[in-house]
């Protein structure tokens, strides 16, 4: 009965997995970042390009 009410009185699970949590938060967002970043940089060299096709 001790290991029992001394496993849960144990927070260090717990905390472990907050912490995953939290990485995995700051994980998509930085994913979400890059996302919409890479996608106006991709029109943006679309666009050069048109421009610079049109020109020659």
């Amino acid at each position: 009965m001790k290991n029992v009410m001394k496993f849960l009185k144990n927070k260090s699970g717990a905390t472990a997995i907050e912490y995953g949590l939290i990485a995995s938060l700051i994980a998509v967002a930085i994913i979400g970042g890059v996302s919409a970043v890479g996608g106006s940089a991709n029109q943006t060299f679309t666009t050069i390009s048109t421009s610079l096709d049109a020109a020659s």
